[in-house]
């Protein structure tokens, strides 16, 4: 075994399925499958005594499952980069975020059939996700679960309290998060005033049918209101909107004067649809409309050519980025640290306050 390749675990109870997802990480030169497990307890006894680069791990497993997998390793402190191969149902989704919160760093759509399994587009994905979540930061189980304490609810200095013109908003806040992301969204969006003073969009890559139900978990943990964005749909402030799977979102004023979403089916852009540069990039067509923009934790340079062309036509451009010490994956805030295009590089823990500081309550 070549020395440089990733160790991989495999955890899946289906004798089959883990020889296919073997065969398929095998293919790639970049891995080599060092370890197969059929349930938990057997992954688990391997993780307490070996250390792998990323750990392909099943949900519904007999003994012990995925879910109750995540919370031992959490439990003992032993790290691990775990990807999740989930079915696709609404169970499944809602399965898939309880083990994101569990510490999982990523997942994907297992297919219904192991022939579905060998095409190429499930491999390729497969692949990508598998390298992002290996090239990852270990999970820091001695810090405290997420959420992360807020600060003492504070008055909005004076210059932040606007009458808002009856012809619409004219403050948006915009984040765009990937690999990591879902774990970062949830120390973030709870932490927001129910009345802030703009609505939210945001674009996170999830696979279709996902988003509907991570809005939803959102939603439930937030004291501001998450939806997933609809076409047409006319924005509110104090209300956070996710991109739909598979759509490109884009916001636009319609004839009065209201922001509005608009889909569109163009190609994918970086590799992904929603793509956080299409959602930047339409923001810079909206005249007298102050933009403060958020890029956290992700594998690739999403976002980094919408803020671009963003600050190219609009001057009311306030970047935020993720910092490396608190990303899984620090690839999508560096990509716009590096294009000299962030205004301010800052923790997890901090973005929250960040955001309110930036566009301010109601009053």
């Amino acid at each position: 075994m070549e020395t440089d390749k990733k160790k991989i675990l495999v955890v899946d109870d289906s004798p089959l399925m883990r020889r296919v997802l073997s065969d398929i990480i095998n293919s790639d030169r970049r891995f080599q499958v060092c370890a197969k497990a059929v349930d938990g307890i057997e992954a688990f006894d391997l993780l307490s005594r070996e250390s792998f680069d990323a750990v392909v791990l099943d949900l519904n497993m007999p003994k012990m499952g995925g879910l109750e997998l995540l919370s031992e390793l959490r439990k003992y402190r032993i790290a691990a980069r775990v990807m999740i191969a989930s079915t696709d149902s609404a169970q499944g989704a809602q399965v898939t975020l309880d083990a994101l919160e569990l510490g999982a760093l990523d997942f994907i759509q297992k297919p219904g059939s192991t022939f579905e399994c060998r095409g190429e587009d499930f491999t390729q994905s497969f692949l990508g996700i598998l390298y992002a979540v290996a090239c990852s930061s270990l999970p820091a189980y001695d810090k405290p679960p997420l959420p992360v304490p807020k600060r003492q609810e504070s008055i909005p200095p004076a210059e932040q309290r606007q009458t808002v013109s009856p012809r619409g908003i004219r403050k948006i806040v915009a984040i765009a998060s990937s690999t990591g992301g879902p774990r970062a969204l949830l120390s973030v969006i709870p932490q927001l005033p129910k009345d802030l003073d703009a609505p939210v969009v945001m674009v996170q890559h999830m696979p279709a049918g996902f988003t509907a139900s991570f809005a939803e978990r959102l939603d439930h943990a937030s004291g501001i209101e998450v939806r997933e964005a609809k076409d047409r749909e006319v924005l509110e402030k104090g209300v956070v909107y996710i991109a739909m799977s598979g759509r490109h979102m884009n916001i636009d004023r319609d004839f009065k004067g209201n922001l509005v979403v608009r889909y569109s089916d163009e190609a994918r852009c970086e590799g992904v649809r929603p793509s956080a540069n299409y959602m930047f990039s339409s923001l810079g067509n909206i005249a007298k409309l102050a933009v403060t923009c958020v890029v956290l934790t992700g594998m690739g340079s999403d976002g980094t050519d919408g803020i671009r062309a963003l600050k190219e036509k609009k001057k009311d451009v306030f970047v935020i980025t993720q910092d490396a010490e608190s990303c899984v994956i620090y690839g999508m805030p560096k990509s716009v640290v590096n294009a000299g295009l962030s205004d301010a590089s800052l923790s997890l823990e901090f973005i929250s306050n960040a955001i309110e500081d930036k566009v301010g309550r109601l009053t």
